[in-house]
C-alpha cells in the first residue's frame, strides 16, 4: 500500500512539474489570430495578411487572419475585447474603431481606451475620390459642380466610416449637396462603381490600385494634406479649393485589456522588425500603406490626439452612423 502511495505521489509530482513547464512556456507556443473588423480584400484586410506572414516569421507561429465585418468594425473589435487577453487574439484597429465610431454610433460595445493594450501603429494612408472613367469627371470640382445642378447625379460609395468622414466634411466644407451610399465593403462598391450603378467612390489606395492601373476608374483627388507618394499625381482636395482639408487612415495593432506586458513587448518587437526591413516597407507601400510603427506609448497617444481632434469634428456636423 506505501509503495502505491509513492508511485501515486510520484505521478502527482510529474503531473504537477509538467503544467507548470507547460504554463511557463516562452510565448507563442501556438498559432495566433488577428482579427480585421472588415470584409476580405479590404486595405486593412490585405496590409494585415502581409504583415501577418512576416511577423509569423519572425516568431516562429503562424498568424492567422480572421475577418468579422459589421457595424462599422466595431462587431469584430468587441469580439477582440471581449478575447482572452493571453496574446493569442490581436486585433488590426482603424482610425474607425478607434477613434470614430465612440462619436459616430449611438453605441459602441466597447470603449477604445479602456478595453484595449496598444502594441503599435502599423502604418497611414489617404483616401481617394475616384470616379467611373467613363464618366466625364477629371476634377473634384466637376464633380461638385454636377452634384450642385443635379445631387443624385454624383452619388458617392462609402464602403467605410472613413469615406463617410471624408464625404461628410466635404458636404460641410463645400456646403454642396452630395449624397453617400454605404456599403458594407469595397468588393460591393466596386462592382457598382464599373457597373456604372453610381459614379463615384471613396476608396483606399490598396482597394483601388488594381482599377486605377487598369484604367475602368480615375483617381480626381486624394484627401492628404499635401500631395501624397500613394497616390502620384493626384490633387489634393485641399489644392482643389479647400484648405486645411486633411482625413487620413491608419492601421494599428491592438490586444485586450490585461494582456502581460512582456507579451505586448514581443509582439511589438516583431512588428518594427517586419516594418524594418526594405522588402515589408517597399511591399506595404505599394499595397497603398506608409509604413509607421513605433512603440505602445507611441500608439496610445496618437490614438487619443486623433479622438480629441476629430469628436468635435463629428459632432459640429451632427455626422451619424447607422
Amino acid at each position: 500500500m506505501r509503495i502505491r502511495s509513492i508511485y501515486l505521489g510520484v505521478v502527482l509530482l510529474g503531473a504537477a512539474a509538467g503544467g507548470a513547464v507547460h504554463a511557463q512556456q516562452p510565448y507563442p507556443s501556438k498559432p495566433i489570430r488577428i482579427v480585421v473588423a472588415y470584409a476580405a480584400g479590404q486595405g486593412t484586410d490585405i496590409a494585415t495578411r502581409y504583415l501577418a506572414d512576416q511577423m509569423g516569421k519572425d516568431l516562429g507561429q503562424p498568424i492567422v487572419v480572421e475577418n468579422k465585418p459589421g457595424a462599422g468594425g466595431n462587431l469584430g473589435t468587441e469580439m477582440t475585447a471581449l478575447a482572452a487577453p493571453d496574446g493569442y487574439t490581436l486585433t488590426m484597429g482603424t482610425n474607425a474603431t478607434h477613434a470614430l465610431n465612440a462619436f459616430l454610433y449611438a453605441k459602441v460595445p466597447f470603449e477604445a481606451e479602456r478595453d484595449f493594450e496598444p502594441i503599435g501603429l502599423v502604418g497611414t494612408f489617404p483616401m481617394i475620390v475616384a470616379v467611373n472613367a467613363s464618366t466625364p469627371y477629371t476634377s473634384l470640382s466637376q464633380l461638385l459642380e454636377k452634384a450642385r445642378v443635379d445631387p443624385r447625379s454624383a452619388d458617392i460609395a462609402m464602403p467605410s466610416t472613413t469615406a463617410r468622414l471624408v464625404v461628410e466634411l466635404l458636404k460641410e466644407r463645400s456646403q454642396f449637396p452630395l449624397f453617400g451610399v454605404p456599403y458594407k465593403g469595397s468588393g460591393n462598391a466596386m462592382t457598382d462603381l464599373l457597373g456604372g450603378q453610381l459614379p463615384v467612390v471613396v476608396d483606399t489606395p490598396t482597394a483601388l490600385k488594381a482599377h486605377l492601373a487598369s484604367g475602368k476608374v480615375r483617381a480626381i483627388a486624394v484627401t492628404s494634406e499635401k500631395a501624397s507618394g500613394l497616390a502620384p499625381g493626384v490633387k489634393t482636395v485641399a489644392e482643389q479649393g479647400y484648405p486645411g482639408y486633411e482625413v487620413i487612415a491608419w492601421n494599428a495593432l491592438y490586444a485586450p485589456r490585461g494582456t502581460p506586458a512582456q507579451v505586448i513587448a514581443t509582439v511589438n518587437a516583431a512588428m518594427n522588425k517586419a516594418l524594418a526591413r526594405p522588402e515589408t516597407r517597399q511591399r506595404l507601400l505599394e499595397l497603398g500603406f506608409d509604413p509607421a510603427g513605433g512603440a505602445p506609448g507611441d500608439l496610445a497617444n496618437f490614438a487619443r490626439s486623433e479622438r480629441t481632434k476629430w469628436a468635435p469634428v463629428i459632432k459640429s456636423a451632427g455626422l451619424k452612423a447607422d
